[in-house]
């Protein structure tokens, strides 16, 4: 059984837990810290949008349709579907002579709650574009558009498209093919099953790609470029992606993934990080990464102040009556020494 990440007070009672995994890899693949089972398999979610970028990029998506790294960035989103967000979307679409019409995510009302209530106001319905996964997508049509092959089904695994975007995460991941198993994502495209270590994995050899060819050098570079220069792109407003990168990036990046997951890297220091909260809630992993973020020394607690709620915070009823806190568990990172 996994340890106790994270901690829910109702007047200083313990009143509920969080169980998972953390696991640090070094940029030789060793781990340097860990609690809870490092071969635990799960599915990284939406934290392996940075990858899924790679193939687009290291093929010449950007130099052919000169597309920004704001529209990089969102590829590598789960956004809250916010004008600025279906703005860089559209930018995308039109620039590979496509439309909304195209994607194939799923209707989903925007995760801000005043752009959902605007939709509502004005008697539509959430169209694809509204899906947190457009920008991803987006991307998925201009990698057919690249390549000249049709985006009819691309969201099949057999795709060509997708076959490449299998083959780099196996690379990235250093996890055989044949071992993971496919699977459909919450926006229907296809995800991969992969050990909570290989996913630390996958994020050090994004922030220290020097065993893999120059084309895949250079893209890890720029989506590492992409998503600290836009942040916003990530996630969006009251997001935890993009408050983190805000403050730490490009020191430090990272992706949340449904289910529990999120993953950091740790540019200068060639780390990678992945988090897994065993009952699939997606505040404790926050929680676990901030507490992280907090006990590696790399920022003044000034600079990090912004973030500290996302470690500790307290808990309200409905009439706005302090009922208790979360916390991630005393001393989790207490033996953590970052070099």
């Amino acid at each position: 059984m996994n340890p106790i990440l994270v901690e829910v007070y109702r007047n200083k009672v313990l009143e509920s837990f969080h169980r998972g995994v953390v696991c640090l890899v070094d940029n030789d693949g060793e781990i340097i810290f860990s609690e809870g089972d490092v071969n635990q398999i799960c599915y990284p979610r939406s934290a392996m949008k940075f990858l899924q970028v790679l193939p687009l990029i290291e093929n010449g998506g950007i130099e052919r349709f000169n597309f920004t790294l704001e529209e990089i960035a969102i590829m590598c989103g789960s956004h809250n579907a916010e004008h600025e967000h279906l703005r860089v979307v559209n930018s995308i679409l039109h620039k590979i002579g496509s439309d909304k019409d195209k994607l194939f995510c799923g209707p989903q009302y925007p995760t801000s709650k005043n752009d959902a209530d605007e939709l509502i106001r004005k008697n539509e319905k959430p169209q694809h574009i509204h899906n947190n996964c457009s920008g991803k997508h987006a991307g998925m049509l201009a990698l057919c558009a690249l390549l000249g092959v049709s985006d009819e089904d691309y969201i099949n695994p057999n795709h060509v498209i997708q076959k490449m975007i299998f083959d780099v995460c196996s690379e990235m991941y250093e996890y055989e093919k044949d071992k993971m198993v496919i699977a459909k994502d919450g926006c229907s495209a296809p995800i991969f099953s992969i050990p909570v270590y290989n996913q630390a994995v996958g994020f050090k050899n994004i922030v220290s790609p020097e065993k893999f060819s120059e084309a895949r050098k250079s893209a890890c570079k720029i989506v590492i470029e992409a998503i600290s220069k836009f942040p916003f792109m990530v996630a969006g407003s009251k997001r935890y992606c993009t408050d983190m990168m805000q403050v730490c990036a490009p020191k430090i990046i990272g992706k949340t993934g449904a289910e529990g997951i999120f993953s950091l890297g740790l540019t200068e220091q060639k780390i990678g990080v992945c988090i897994k909260i065993d009952d699939g809630k997606m505040l404790p992993q926050y929680n676990v990464a901030q507490a992280f973020i907090e006990a590696s020394k790399l920022f003044s607690d000034e600079n990090l102040q912004p973030l500290h709620y996302y470690k500790q915070e307290e808990l309200y009823n409905f009439n706005k009556f302090v009922t208790g806190e979360i916390k991630v568990r005393e001393g989790l990172f207490e033996n953590l020494k970052i070099k």
